[in-house]
Protein backbone atom coordinates (compact mmCIF):
# COMPACT_ATOMS: atom_id res chain seq x y z
CA UNK A 1 0.00 0.00 0.00
CA UNK A 2 3.17 2.35 0.16
CA UNK A 3 3.92 2.53 -3.40
CA UNK A 4 4.42 5.44 -4.55
CA UNK A 5 3.96 7.42 -1.88
CA UNK A 6 6.30 10.69 -1.33
CA UNK A 7 7.47 9.91 2.86
CA UNK A 8 9.81 12.46 4.23
CA UNK A 9 11.35 10.68 7.27
CA UNK A 10 12.43 12.98 9.98
CA UNK A 11 15.30 11.87 12.03
CA UNK A 12 16.02 13.86 15.10
CA UNK A 13 19.18 13.23 17.29
CA UNK A 14 19.00 9.93 19.98
CA UNK A 15 20.43 6.65 19.43
CA UNK A 16 17.81 4.79 18.28
CA UNK A 17 18.91 7.08 14.80
CA UNK A 18 20.48 4.01 13.81
CA UNK A 19 17.05 2.30 13.40
CA UNK A 20 15.92 4.77 11.26
CA UNK A 21 18.79 3.78 8.87
CA UNK A 22 17.01 0.04 8.61
CA UNK A 23 13.50 1.93 8.22
CA UNK A 24 14.53 4.17 5.09
CA UNK A 25 15.73 0.51 3.75
CA UNK A 26 12.10 -1.09 4.66
CA UNK A 27 10.49 2.06 3.22
CA UNK A 28 12.35 1.89 0.18
CA UNK A 29 11.59 -2.10 -0.52
CA UNK A 30 7.50 -1.19 0.05
CA UNK A 31 8.34 1.31 -2.74
CA UNK A 32 8.01 4.24 -1.10
CA UNK A 33 10.02 7.07 -2.47
CA UNK A 34 11.83 8.75 0.86
CA UNK A 35 13.19 11.81 1.47
CA UNK A 36 14.97 12.40 4.84
CA UNK A 37 15.83 15.46 6.68
CA UNK A 38 18.12 14.80 9.90
CA UNK A 39 18.75 17.15 12.92
CA UNK A 40 22.30 18.57 13.66
CA UNK A 41 22.32 15.95 17.15
CA UNK A 42 21.11 13.27 14.36
CA UNK A 43 24.14 13.79 12.36
CA UNK A 44 26.58 12.71 15.60
CA UNK A 45 25.34 9.51 15.49
CA UNK A 46 24.30 8.29 11.47
CA UNK A 47 25.80 10.11 8.55
CA UNK A 48 23.82 11.81 5.63
CA UNK A 49 25.45 9.50 3.05
CA UNK A 50 23.86 6.29 4.58
CA UNK A 51 20.18 7.73 4.46
CA UNK A 52 21.72 9.49 0.62
CA UNK A 53 22.74 5.45 0.06
CA UNK A 54 19.63 3.86 1.23
CA UNK A 55 17.11 6.18 -0.09
CA UNK A 56 18.66 7.67 -3.29
CA UNK A 57 17.24 10.43 -2.86
CA UNK A 58 18.81 14.16 -1.46
CA UNK A 59 19.43 14.08 2.61
CA UNK A 60 18.39 18.01 3.71
CA UNK A 61 20.27 19.02 6.75
CA UNK A 62 20.43 22.96 6.41
CA UNK A 63 17.34 25.14 6.25
CA UNK A 64 19.63 27.59 4.37
CA UNK A 65 21.60 24.93 2.26
CA UNK A 66 19.22 25.86 -0.23
CA UNK A 67 20.03 22.82 -3.37
CA UNK A 68 17.50 24.80 -5.88
CA UNK A 69 17.37 28.48 -5.80
CA UNK A 70 14.43 28.60 -8.06
CA UNK A 71 12.59 27.07 -4.43
CA UNK A 72 12.27 27.73 -1.15
CA UNK A 73 13.33 24.28 0.30
CA UNK A 74 11.44 23.66 3.23
CA UNK A 75 8.02 24.43 1.80
CA UNK A 76 8.93 22.72 -1.66
CA UNK A 77 9.73 19.33 0.48
CA UNK A 78 6.64 20.01 2.76
CA UNK A 79 4.57 20.41 -0.14
CA UNK A 80 6.00 17.30 -1.78
CA UNK A 81 5.18 15.36 1.27
CA UNK A 82 2.47 12.33 1.02
CA UNK A 83 3.39 11.12 4.78
CA UNK A 84 5.45 12.79 7.45
CA UNK A 85 6.98 10.55 9.42
CA UNK A 86 9.35 11.17 12.59
CA UNK A 87 11.38 8.28 13.47
CA UNK A 88 13.05 8.85 16.37
CA UNK A 89 11.07 11.36 17.62
CA UNK A 90 12.71 13.02 20.94
CA UNK A 91 11.23 15.10 23.62
CA UNK A 92 13.34 17.98 22.00
CA UNK A 93 11.26 17.68 17.98
CA UNK A 94 7.97 16.58 20.43
CA UNK A 95 8.47 19.86 22.37
CA UNK A 96 9.55 21.87 19.71
CA UNK A 97 6.57 20.88 16.89
CA UNK A 98 3.91 21.26 20.43
CA UNK A 99 5.08 24.96 20.96
CA UNK A 100 5.29 25.66 17.41
CA UNK A 101 9.13 26.25 16.84
CA UNK A 102 10.90 26.35 13.54
CA UNK A 103 14.65 26.60 14.02
CA UNK A 104 15.74 24.51 11.77
CA UNK A 105 15.00 22.33 8.47
CA UNK A 106 12.84 19.23 10.02
CA UNK A 107 11.00 21.70 12.57
CA UNK A 108 10.48 24.53 9.17
CA UNK A 109 9.26 21.45 7.03
CA UNK A 110 6.93 19.95 9.61
CA UNK A 111 4.92 23.26 10.53
CA UNK A 112 4.58 24.27 6.46
CA UNK A 113 3.69 20.92 5.60
CA UNK A 114 -0.43 19.83 5.43
CA UNK A 115 0.41 16.20 5.00
CA UNK A 116 -0.52 13.29 8.08
CA UNK A 117 2.29 13.17 10.18
CA UNK A 118 3.13 10.28 12.55
CA UNK A 119 5.39 10.69 15.13
CA UNK A 120 7.57 7.57 16.91
CA UNK A 121 9.02 8.50 20.12
CA UNK A 122 12.07 7.35 21.62
CA UNK A 123 13.91 8.11 25.09
CA UNK A 124 14.28 7.49 28.75
CA UNK A 125 11.39 6.05 30.05
CA UNK A 126 11.82 8.63 32.54
CA UNK A 127 11.55 11.46 30.30
CA UNK A 128 9.20 9.46 28.03
CA UNK A 129 7.03 10.00 31.36
CA UNK A 130 7.56 13.67 32.25
CA UNK A 131 4.54 15.60 32.37
CA UNK A 132 5.55 18.03 29.96
CA UNK A 133 6.39 15.34 27.75
CA UNK A 134 2.80 13.66 27.95
CA UNK A 135 1.19 16.86 28.04
CA UNK A 136 3.12 18.00 24.64
CA UNK A 137 2.12 14.52 22.98
CA UNK A 138 -1.65 15.00 23.91
CA UNK A 139 -1.86 18.12 22.48
CA UNK A 140 -0.20 17.04 19.59
CA UNK A 141 -2.48 14.17 19.49
CA UNK A 142 -5.22 16.56 19.55
CA UNK A 143 -4.46 18.08 16.74
CA UNK A 144 -4.64 14.73 14.48
CA UNK A 145 -0.93 14.12 14.72
CA UNK A 146 -0.56 10.38 14.94
CA UNK A 147 1.71 8.63 17.47
CA UNK A 148 3.35 5.30 16.92
CA UNK A 149 3.72 4.20 20.41
CA UNK A 150 7.38 3.16 21.77
CA UNK A 151 8.19 -0.09 22.75
CA UNK A 152 8.87 -1.80 26.59
CA UNK A 153 12.63 -3.33 27.05
CA UNK A 154 15.91 -2.59 27.33
CA UNK A 155 17.26 0.97 26.72
CA UNK A 156 20.02 2.69 25.37
CA UNK A 157 20.38 4.28 28.61
CA UNK A 158 20.69 1.13 30.80
CA UNK A 159 17.06 0.94 32.28
CA UNK A 160 14.37 -0.91 31.21
CA UNK A 161 10.71 0.56 29.83
CA UNK A 162 8.37 2.35 27.83
CA UNK A 163 11.08 4.62 25.11
CA UNK A 164 12.13 2.06 22.83
CA UNK A 165 11.49 3.23 19.30
CA UNK A 166 9.33 0.80 17.41
CA UNK A 167 10.93 -1.64 15.33
CA UNK A 168 11.23 -0.86 11.70
CA UNK A 169 9.18 -3.65 10.34
CA UNK A 170 6.30 -2.80 12.61
CA UNK A 171 6.52 1.03 11.30
CA UNK A 172 6.45 0.17 8.11
CA UNK A 173 3.08 -2.44 9.36
CA UNK A 174 1.31 0.20 11.04
CA UNK A 175 1.87 2.49 8.16
CA UNK A 176 0.61 -0.41 5.10
CA UNK A 177 -2.44 -0.79 7.82
CA UNK A 178 -3.32 3.05 7.37
CA UNK A 179 -3.02 3.35 3.84
CA UNK A 180 -5.04 0.45 3.22
CA UNK A 181 -8.17 1.34 4.56
CA UNK A 182 -11.23 2.13 3.06
CA UNK A 183 -12.07 5.70 2.45
CA UNK A 184 -15.26 5.54 0.73
CA UNK A 185 -16.32 9.00 1.16
CA UNK A 186 -13.39 10.09 -0.37
CA UNK A 187 -14.32 13.33 -2.86
CA UNK A 188 -17.33 13.67 -0.91
CA UNK A 189 -17.89 16.93 0.58
CA UNK A 190 -19.67 16.73 3.91
CA UNK A 191 -21.22 19.84 6.10
CA UNK A 192 -21.98 18.90 9.86
CA UNK A 193 -23.72 21.36 12.26
CA UNK A 194 -22.74 20.77 16.04
CA UNK A 195 -23.55 22.52 19.48
CA UNK A 196 -25.96 24.58 20.95
CA UNK A 197 -27.32 28.27 19.61
CA UNK A 198 -27.03 31.26 22.08
CA UNK A 199 -30.03 34.00 21.57
CA UNK A 200 -29.24 37.26 23.17
CA UNK A 201 -30.98 38.89 25.58
CA UNK A 202 -28.60 42.02 26.60
CA UNK A 203 -24.17 42.04 26.70
CA UNK A 204 -24.92 39.09 29.69
CA UNK A 205 -27.48 36.55 28.98
CA UNK A 206 -28.77 34.81 26.48
CA UNK A 207 -30.88 31.49 26.11
CA UNK A 208 -29.20 28.32 25.15
CA UNK A 209 -28.99 24.53 25.69
CA UNK A 210 -27.22 22.26 27.37
CA UNK A 211 -25.57 20.86 23.93
CA UNK A 212 -21.86 20.18 23.94
CA UNK A 213 -21.05 19.35 20.41
CA UNK A 214 -19.77 15.91 21.25
CA UNK A 215 -22.06 13.95 18.71
CA UNK A 216 -21.42 16.73 15.58
CA UNK A 217 -17.48 16.67 16.70
CA UNK A 218 -17.43 12.75 16.65
CA UNK A 219 -19.37 12.99 12.77
CA UNK A 220 -17.22 15.06 11.71
CA UNK A 221 -14.56 13.61 12.87
CA UNK A 222 -15.16 10.47 11.48
CA UNK A 223 -16.07 11.38 8.36
CA UNK A 224 -12.86 12.84 8.00
CA UNK A 225 -11.32 9.32 8.86
CA UNK A 226 -13.59 8.13 5.88
CA UNK A 227 -11.87 10.80 3.61
CA UNK A 228 -14.48 13.41 3.25
CA UNK A 229 -13.78 17.22 3.00
CA UNK A 230 -15.77 18.34 6.03
CA UNK A 231 -16.96 21.49 6.98
CA UNK A 232 -18.43 21.49 10.65
CA UNK A 233 -20.99 24.57 11.44
CA UNK A 234 -20.33 24.72 15.20
CA UNK A 235 -22.07 26.44 17.99
CA UNK A 236 -19.89 27.34 21.02
CA UNK A 237 -18.17 24.52 22.84
CA UNK A 238 -15.19 23.55 24.30
CA UNK A 239 -14.06 20.86 22.44
CA UNK A 240 -10.76 21.08 20.24
CA UNK A 241 -11.85 21.09 16.23
CA UNK A 242 -11.16 18.23 14.85
CA UNK A 243 -8.43 17.08 12.56
CA UNK A 244 -8.54 17.61 8.47
CA UNK A 245 -11.80 19.17 9.48
CA UNK A 246 -12.42 22.75 8.59
CA UNK A 247 -14.91 24.41 11.45
CA UNK A 248 -16.97 27.52 10.98
CA UNK A 249 -17.19 28.81 14.60
CA UNK A 250 -21.24 30.59 15.15
CA UNK A 251 -23.07 31.75 17.83
CA UNK A 252 -26.67 32.32 17.39
CA UNK A 253 -29.17 30.34 14.97
CA UNK A 254 -29.45 33.08 12.29
CA UNK A 255 -25.72 32.60 11.72
CA UNK A 256 -25.95 29.31 11.70
CA UNK A 257 -28.52 29.35 8.90
CA UNK A 258 -26.77 31.96 6.90
CA UNK A 259 -23.35 29.58 6.76
CA UNK A 260 -25.75 26.35 6.46
CA UNK A 261 -27.38 27.43 3.48
CA UNK A 262 -24.26 29.43 2.09
CA UNK A 263 -22.33 25.98 1.71
CA UNK A 264 -25.37 23.73 1.02
CA UNK A 265 -25.14 23.94 -2.45
CA UNK A 266 -21.53 21.88 -2.89
CA UNK A 267 -22.28 19.51 -0.34
CA UNK A 268 -22.74 15.42 -0.96
CA UNK A 269 -24.02 14.69 2.80
CA UNK A 270 -25.24 17.22 5.39
CA UNK A 271 -25.99 15.86 8.50
CA UNK A 272 -27.87 18.21 11.05
CA UNK A 273 -26.92 17.05 14.93
CA UNK A 274 -27.20 20.81 16.51
CA UNK A 275 -29.53 21.81 19.00
CA UNK A 276 -30.71 25.76 17.22
CA UNK A 277 -32.69 27.26 19.22
CA UNK A 278 -36.07 27.91 18.09
CA UNK A 279 -37.05 30.94 19.53
CA UNK A 280 -34.74 34.33 20.07
CA UNK A 281 -35.78 37.13 22.32
CA UNK A 282 -37.69 39.00 19.52
CA UNK A 283 -36.40 42.28 22.10
CA UNK A 284 -32.53 43.10 22.56
CA UNK A 285 -30.37 45.38 24.98
CA UNK A 286 -27.34 46.51 23.89
CA UNK A 287 -26.16 47.44 28.14
CA UNK A 288 -26.48 45.43 30.74
CA UNK A 289 -30.96 45.22 31.84
CA UNK A 290 -31.26 46.15 35.89
CA UNK A 291 -33.01 43.86 38.09
CA UNK A 292 -35.89 45.52 39.57
CA UNK A 293 -38.80 44.55 41.64
CA UNK A 294 -41.29 43.53 38.91
CA UNK A 295 -41.11 40.46 37.06
CA UNK A 296 -39.82 40.68 33.77
CA UNK A 297 -41.56 38.87 30.61
CA UNK A 298 -39.93 37.85 27.27
CA UNK A 299 -41.85 38.07 24.14
CA UNK A 300 -40.11 35.43 21.72
CA UNK A 301 -40.12 34.94 18.01
CA UNK A 302 -39.58 32.03 15.54
CA UNK A 303 -36.06 31.85 14.22
CA UNK A 304 -35.61 30.29 10.47
CA UNK A 305 -36.12 26.40 10.40
CA UNK A 306 -32.36 25.60 9.11
CA UNK A 307 -33.75 21.29 8.91
CA UNK A 308 -36.97 22.69 6.88
CA UNK A 309 -35.45 24.88 4.39
CA UNK A 310 -32.49 22.20 3.66
CA UNK A 311 -35.61 19.79 3.28
CA UNK A 312 -37.20 22.08 0.65
CA UNK A 313 -34.04 23.07 -1.62
CA UNK A 314 -32.66 19.31 -1.55
CA UNK A 315 -31.13 18.36 -4.85
CA UNK A 316 -28.29 16.03 -4.79
CA UNK A 317 -27.83 15.91 -1.12
CA UNK A 318 -28.26 13.19 1.21
CA UNK A 319 -29.96 14.90 4.23
CA UNK A 320 -30.18 13.60 7.91
CA UNK A 321 -31.68 15.24 10.63
CA UNK A 322 -31.65 14.41 14.13
CA UNK A 323 -34.60 14.68 16.93
CA UNK A 324 -34.18 14.76 20.87
CA UNK A 325 -37.43 13.82 22.50
CA UNK A 326 -38.14 12.70 25.50
CA UNK A 327 -41.67 11.09 25.01
CA UNK A 328 -42.83 8.93 22.05
CA UNK A 329 -39.62 9.61 20.26
CA UNK A 330 -40.07 7.59 17.49
CA UNK A 331 -43.84 8.59 16.29
CA UNK A 332 -42.55 12.52 16.53
CA UNK A 333 -39.06 11.27 14.89
CA UNK A 334 -40.81 9.77 11.69
CA UNK A 335 -43.07 13.06 11.45
CA UNK A 336 -39.90 14.95 11.74
CA UNK A 337 -38.47 12.94 9.00
CA UNK A 338 -41.51 13.30 6.30
CA UNK A 339 -42.70 16.78 7.23
CA UNK A 340 -38.91 18.21 6.04
CA UNK A 341 -38.25 15.56 3.33
CA UNK A 342 -35.03 14.23 5.30
CA UNK A 343 -33.29 11.04 3.40
CA UNK A 344 -32.62 9.62 7.32
CA UNK A 345 -33.56 10.60 10.97
CA UNK A 346 -31.38 9.67 14.25
CA UNK A 347 -34.03 9.50 17.07
CA UNK A 348 -32.52 10.21 20.52
CA UNK A 349 -34.13 9.69 23.77
CA UNK A 350 -32.44 11.88 25.97
CA UNK A 351 -34.48 10.79 28.93
CA UNK A 352 -32.71 7.61 28.39
CA UNK A 353 -29.41 6.45 31.04
CA UNK A 354 -26.01 7.17 28.81
CA UNK A 355 -27.93 8.95 25.92
CA UNK A 356 -28.35 12.89 25.25
CA UNK A 357 -26.30 15.99 26.13
CA UNK A 358 -23.15 16.04 27.68
CA UNK A 359 -22.56 12.05 27.51
CA UNK A 360 -19.98 9.96 25.36
CA UNK A 361 -21.96 7.89 24.83
CA UNK A 362 -25.58 7.50 22.80
CA UNK A 363 -28.54 5.39 22.32
CA UNK A 364 -30.64 5.81 19.49
CA UNK A 365 -33.05 4.83 16.26
CA UNK A 366 -32.14 5.39 12.55
CA UNK A 367 -34.76 5.85 10.03
CA UNK A 368 -34.19 5.88 6.40
CA UNK A 369 -36.58 7.48 4.13
CA UNK A 370 -36.50 4.02 2.10
CA UNK A 371 -37.60 2.65 5.25
CA UNK A 372 -34.65 0.93 6.70
CA UNK A 373 -34.68 0.91 10.73
CA UNK A 374 -31.48 0.48 12.88
CA UNK A 375 -31.52 0.16 16.25
CA UNK A 376 -27.95 1.34 18.21
CA UNK A 377 -27.57 0.33 21.34
CA UNK A 378 -25.97 1.92 24.15
CA UNK A 379 -22.05 2.82 22.56
CA UNK A 380 -19.65 5.53 22.21
CA UNK A 381 -20.82 8.83 20.07
CA UNK A 382 -17.70 8.09 17.87
CA UNK A 383 -18.89 4.37 16.96
CA UNK A 384 -22.66 5.71 16.48
CA UNK A 385 -21.08 8.70 14.12
CA UNK A 386 -19.54 5.50 12.45
CA UNK A 387 -22.63 3.20 12.01
CA UNK A 388 -24.61 6.72 10.82
CA UNK A 389 -22.21 7.44 8.08
CA UNK A 390 -21.95 3.42 6.87
CA UNK A 391 -25.49 3.50 6.51
CA UNK A 392 -25.80 6.89 4.87
CA UNK A 393 -22.78 5.68 2.49
CA UNK A 394 -24.86 2.32 2.04
CA UNK A 395 -27.74 3.80 0.64
CA UNK A 396 -26.27 6.54 -1.29
CA UNK A 397 -23.87 3.59 -3.25
CA UNK A 398 -27.27 1.93 -3.71
CA UNK A 399 -28.50 5.03 -5.26
CA UNK A 400 -25.93 5.64 -7.47
CA UNK A 401 -26.32 1.92 -8.99
CA UNK A 402 -29.92 2.25 -10.04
Amino acid sequence: MLKGKKIVLGVSGGIAAYKAAALTSKLVQAGAVVKVIMTASAQKFVAPTTFQALSRQPVYTDTFDEQDASQIQHIDVADWADLFLIAPATANVIGKLAGGLADDMLSTTLLATEAPVYIAPAMNVHMYKHPSVMNNMQQLEKWGFRFIEPGEGYLACGYVGKGRLEEPESIVEVLQTEYSKPQPLKGKRVLITAGPTREKIDPVRYFTNPSTGKMGYALARQAALLGAEVTLVSGPVALDAPADVRVVPITTAQEMYEEVIHAYPEQDIVIKSAAVADYRPKLTFDHKMKKSSDDYVVEMERTKDILMELGQRKEHQYLIGFAAETNDPERYGREKLAKKNLDAIVINNVSEEGAGFGTDTNVSLLITRKGKDQEFPLMSKDQLAHNILSEAIDEIKKGEER
